[in-house]
């Protein structure tokens, strides 16, 4: 069977290996880079009518400043997320399941929301609300990524950024073939590879019905 490849980070990558082998895959983690949180102070409540959360992150490394906002609402970018906001203690508005623009979208009138989020963040497109983005967690890249003899794998690129680390990174791309999580992270590892797939739609579960796809695809003669 085609070995498939876990680079997102912890523990995030432990949860996508475990969900791999349910659907009977041969599956590996090398994470491209380690969260780390990062110093932040909460701003005033008031200012605010609700919470964006992209990422369940910001709730793992966020930290005790995060209680300050439990209050709002939270707009969650997809159901891993909403479930970590409601285990932290949230009133989940709204669920996204196709990213963030489509989430900011679906949302009645302008509220005005905090942002909490990554450094590597990208800019939400045509929103209509005030959104004010709070770092409380980066992602730092891994030094030396202990990769096997990869060989021919499925790598699973779950973001542009890390889509760009293992262009970088890999030995050998004619063996290997990519399923991505979006287009945008389809895009960031550039030309080359066995073949280049996306998701149905932007989340784990997507993801990984996709790789089993690809691990029962045969080759071409």
């Amino acid at each position: 069977m085609t070995r498939v490849l876990v680079l997102r980070p912890e523990p995030a990558a432990s949860a996508t290996v475990s969900e791999a082998r349910k659907r009977g895959l041969d599956v590996i983690a090398v994470p491209l880079f380690e969260i780390e949180s990062v110093n932040w102070r909460a701003p005033n409540l008031h200012d605010f009518d609700g919470i964006l959360l992209t990422s369940a992150n910001a709730l793992r490394f966020g930290g005790p400043e995060i209680e300050v906002f439990l209050k709002l609402e939270a707009y969650a970018v997809g159901e891993a997320t909403a479930d970590a906001a409601r285990a932290a203690g949230f009133t989940v508005a709204a669920t996204g399941d196709s990213g963030v623009d489509r989430l900011l979208g679906s949302i009645d009138g302008a509220p005005r929301l905090v942002h909490l989020c990554g450094a590597d963040r990208r800019e939400p497109r045509d929103q209509t609300q005030s959104i004010t983005p709070i770092v409380v967690y980066r992602s730092r890249p891994i030094d030396a990524p202990n990769f096997p003899d990869l060989g021919s794998i499925i790598a699973l690129i779950h973001s542009p950024r890390a889509g760009r680390r293992f262009a970088d990174l890999a030995p050998s791309r004619h063996t290997m073939a990519i399923a991505a999580i979006s287009d945008a992270a389809a895009s960031a590892v550039g030309t080359g590879w066995k073949s280049i797939e996306v998701a149905e739609r932007p989340d784990d579960a997507a993801l990984l019905a996709l790789a089993a796809r690809l691990c029962n695809k045969p080759d071409p003669e």
